[in-house]
């Protein structure tokens, strides 16, 4: 489904990350004149236009034609090592709540390469997936009015790092050092859509 999100941008949905981040990466590769940025979501896709220079009903036929040959294998991302100290205040409750033990928290967090399906919230915080299901808790009855900048943190099938000092929900188990966001890089966010991550134990 494509429909309009705004006076200058269309939001295309599909069936999932994989689809998004293909659908996305494919955009910006060969865009329809008019287009300005393809920025993928969980399963969307935010096509911003020029309004003085596109059509939404050409844009939107060109699009639709180019999801029937979409190739939904996702871009290859980089792959990042990750650091972590995992004492968050959350870890012992999370433990709890899974019945496991805060070793085996870690070490399942741990274990594998998780994927950035899509960023938000604020800039540098990347949803990573999917966690294993075992690992999978419900957020904090109530958010925290300031999460420390560089808190892993984990909600439902997501985990992700706080960027900066913020609010947030998610259950803090762990924290790390690496800088997720810095205007002076190019480009300015560590982590992008399609990048993967492995988190190690410090």
């Amino acid at each position: 489904m494509i429909r309009p999100f705004g006076e200058a941008a269309l939001l295309v949905d599909l069936a999932s990350a994989n689809e998004a981040q293909a659908f996305a990466a494919a955009l910006r590769r060969d865009p329809p004149q008019g287009v300005i940025e393809s920025v993928p979501g969980l399963a969307s896709v935010l096509v911003e236009i020029d309004p003085l220079k596109a059509d939404l009903a050409r844009i939107s036929a060109a699009l639709e034609r180019r999801m029937l040959d979409l190739d939904a294998t996702p871009p290859e991302g980089r792959l990042h090592t990750i650091a972590v100290v995992y004492d968050g205040p959350d870890l012992a409750e999370v433990a709890a709540l899974t019945g496991l033990a805060a070793s085996q928290v870690v070490a399942l967090h741990a274990s594998g390469e998780l994927r950035v399906l899509f960023c938000g919230f604020a800039p540098g915080f990347a949803y990573l997936g999917d966690l294993p299901s075992e690992l999978r808790v419900e957020r904090l009855a109530t958010p925290r009015t300031r999460t420390p900048p560089g808190s892993v943190a984990i909600a439902g099938s997501m985990t992700g790092i706080y960027p900066a000092a913020l609010p947030g929900g998610w259950r803090v188990i762990g924290r790390t050092d690496v800088s997720l966001f810095d205007v002076r890089m190019d480009p300015p966010v560590l982590l992008l859509p399609g990048d993967r991550v492995r988190f190690e134990p410090a």
